[in-house]
């Protein structure tokens, strides 16, 4: 794994662009989608992936480390699955609401999600108690959702 010694608001920001290349990204495959259908798109989205990742391994980018792959719990394989599903649901969301709409709603779900596994320490997580503060940055978060979904 490359080796990030960056003082903390560099994740931030690559979180950040994170966000905006999620944006991007399903415009592009709501786009594709367009021309090769749904489920086509998302074929293809996995495929090109698959490929890139082959490449970034094969020519040392990062490392992987399979020696430990039959001690994993299998449900941390389904992460496979659940990209497949993501870049499709964020396919027909797109189609019908709009990149911006969707996204509203992609993140409000994404906070929602993380706070609950942040709070529980789900998948080997550290735990993050779920506070008033918390709360309260959810119903702000939430307003603001609501703001922007306005037309």
């Amino acid at each position: 794994m490359l080796n990030f010694n960056l003082p903390v608001y560099f994740f931030i920001i690559f979180a950040m662009i994170s966000g905006a290349l999620m944006a991007v990204q399903g415009g592009m495959n709501t786009g594709l989608g367009k021309f090769i259908g749904t489920a086509g798109s998302t074929f293809f989205v996995h495929l090109s992936a698959v490929i890139i990742m082959l490449l970034v391994l094969l020519f040392g980018i990062d490392k992987a480390n399979f020696k430990n792959i039959g001690g994993i719990p299998w449900h941390y394989f389904l992460g496979g699955l659940l990209g497949v599903l993501i870049t499709y649901l964020v396919i027909i969301s797109i189609q019908k609401l709009g990149a911006g709409i969707a996204t509203t709603s992609i993140i409000v779900g994404q906070v929602l999600t993380a706070c609950l596994i942040d709070h529980l320490g789900l998948f080997s997580l550290e735990k993050t108690p779920f506070t008033w503060i918390k709360f309260i940055g959810l119903i702000f978060l939430a307003i603001g959702a609501k703001l922007l979904l306005n037309k």
